[in-house]
């Protein structure tokens, strides 16, 4: 049986397009187009769930686990991602819901193990998003300008790419963070015609080359956070 969605505007026949494992997006010719979320029952049998989030774990010839996904199908979760951050920048959440919001996506689709969210306060970078780190050291954390990578990054108005941490004299732990000994750190500069809004993070604990798609993904969330902290700004 075909279940069909009529438009709420003009009344004709929506197509369906899959955004992520639970939600559809239905699209009119018209012009009208609106979200719509499965219900229970239908994530429990969802014959859209991604075969690949099984299907590329594959044994190393070390003997671990490793995760493989096709650069295609990564591509088109990041997009997924995107238009998400994008809805996010641009509703009524508060700005520290959307920053969380935002860090945990992107530590998701990159499959990084942290993802962190700096702001500027006009002398500090003060953390207000976090995945991983202790949630009790947000808005206690706090970097100079030109301090650790992080600071570095938003001195240079520049992303840093670092291959492994422990041998950059830049990094800088915190105890408050209760880190683990990470290796790769990209911070990438939320900035707009040379003002500073803050910095956004991803590290992992093993050693990992960002791709270049993988960095551009990360420029492109850092333009939409600049685009929701300015909106809520006022600036």
């Amino acid at each position: 049986m075909e279940f069909i969605t009529r438009c709420r505007k003009c009344g004709k026949k929506m197509k369906s397009e899959r955004v992520d494992d639970y939600r559809v997006k239905l699209v009119c010719a018209c012009g009208f187009w609106e979200y719509k979320t499965m219900p229970s029952a239908s994530k429990a049998i969802n014959p859209y769930y991604p075969s690949d989030a099984f299907s590329h774990v594959k044994i190393s010839e070390e003997g671990g686990i490793v995760f493989q996904m096709e650069r295609a199908n990564r591509e088109k979760m990041e997009i997924m991602t995107l238009e998400e951050i994008s809805m996010l920048a641009s509703s009524d959440y508060a700005l520290d819901e959307v920053l969380q919001s935002v860090v945990e996506k992107t530590a998701k689709r990159l499959g990084v193990d942290v993802s962190s969210i700096y702001l500027w306060n006009g002398k500090e970078l003060v953390l207000t998003a976090t995945t991983s780190f202790v949630k009790e050291a947000i808005g206690k954390v706090r970097l100079k300008l030109g301090e650790g990578v992080t600071g570095s990054a938003a001195k240079e108005g520049k992303p840093i790419y670092v291959k492994d941490v422990s041998k950059d004299p830049r990094y800088k732990k915190f105890a408050e963070l209760r880190e683990k000994d990470y290796k790769s750190m990209l911070s990438h500069p939320i900035i707009h015609k040379g003002e500073l809004f803050g910095v956004l993070n991803v590290q992992t604990v093993d050693i990992k080359e960002f791709q270049e798609d993988e960095m551009y993904f990360v420029s492109v969330i850092a333009n939409m956070l600049l685009s929701a902290i300015r909106i809520r700004k006022k600036v």
